[in-house]
């Protein structure tokens, strides 16, 4: 009745204020009509409320997904491409980098990173039965240098200032894949960093990682296989 009455308020059938006079009448003479506005008041409010929380609800899934769209990209961008002239992402490694050859280092190559004072390799297994493995510590690579010819040599330091930690055999320097069975994954990573570590040679890849914590520019990583 109400609504009614305010359409043809509205269209000029009825006098303007006739709505609130009617109204003060029904206020007066019928009380379940005050119950009725009450009613269609708190439907409104009901339905308003829903509306409010359903908009804050895709709101805040939204926002989810643009943070989630941006990390992603944001880790695309941060990806230095390394590479091997001995084995592709994800080929297996040749027996001669491994525990069955001779055991050294294989040849490693990456991009330039403008800014970069030094860079850090680490190569891990994840695999390992016991938890991720370390198989090489390397860090203060020169930033002019964008590869490593393969055996590198087991040595603390390297002419070039080069310092090399331990790895989990603990030994200096590269120890190569050695599963104790199955195919394992082993990651070579190269870190951009924007400063010199000043740690000396002899530390555990934990030690090195605390001492890049807020210095990484970009990073990148190489997966072989090697199966026994």
């Amino acid at each position: 009745m109400v609504l009614t009455l305010a359409f043809f308020e509205f269209i000029g059938f009825v006098p303007h204020g006739y709505r609130a006079s009617f109204i003060s009448k029904e206020l007066q003479n019928n009380p379940f009509f005050v119950l009725l506005l009450l009613f269609f008041f708190f439907m409104v409010l009901f339905i308003s409320s829903s509306l409010v929380s359903t908009l804050l609800k895709r709101l805040r899934e939204r926002i989810s997904q643009l943070t989630e769209l941006k990390k992603k990209l944001e880790d695309n961008n941060m990806a230095i491409k390394l590479t091997s002239n001995v084995f592709n992402e994800g080929e297996p490694i040749p027996d001669r980098y491994t525990c069955r050859g001779v055991n050294v280092s294989p040849p490693l190559d990456w991009e330039d990173v403008q800014g970069t004072v030094k860079y850090a390799i680490i190569c891990e297994d994840p695999d390992a039965p016991s938890g991720t493995w370390t198989h090489w510590v390397i860090f203060n690579l020169p930033s002019i240098n964008t590869s490593l010819s393969e055996w590198i040599m087991e040595r603390e330091e390297i002419d070039n200032g080069t310092k090399q930690g331990f790895n989990d055999f603990g030994t200096i320097g590269y120890r190569g894949p050695c599963p104790p069975g199955g195919t394992h994954r082993y990651f070579y990573k190269v870190y951009a960093l924007d400063i010199e570590i000043q740690l000396p040679a002899k530390i555990t890849k934990d030690e090195l990682l605390k001492a890049m914590d807020g210095h990484v520019i970009d990073e990148g990583h190489l997966m072989g296989l090697y199966s026994r």
